[in-house]
């Protein structure tokens, strides 16, 4: 999986999990394995080892990789979650593609 629809800095809700109907902002974004980092969001427990000498170790929350698919972008101006359009706008010289929502046409 190559390309996504979502992007970074976009407000999302999870459609399935345990955090099922949250909203977030999208941290990172991993296109090669189809995976978004949602901001505390689908928070797990990692095992930290001290690496140097006088560092803490100990249990770390943190977040976790969810796949794309199962997330989906909400609208800013209707706020629901919607798929993506990409509307083509072709002005002259420049072709652009502009990331509309499928269910009010605003613009992303």
């Amino acid at each position: 999986m190559s390309k996504m629809h979502i992007k970074t800095g976009d407000n999302v809700v999870i459609l399935s999990g345990r955090d099922r109907g949250e909203k977030g902002k999208v941290l990172a974004v991993s296109p090669k394995e189809g995976k978004v980092i949602v901001e505390k969001l689908n928070i797990v427990s990692k095992h930290v080892k001290p690496r140097k000498m006088g560092e803490q170790g100990g249990i770390v929350k943190a977040e976790s990789a969810i796949y794309a698919c199962k997330v989906q972008v909400v609208c800013p101006n209707c706020g629901k979650p919607t798929r993506i359009a990409h509307n083509v706008n072709n002005d002259g010289t420049k072709t652009r593609r502009e990331r509309i929502c499928k269910k009010c046409g605003a613009a992303l």
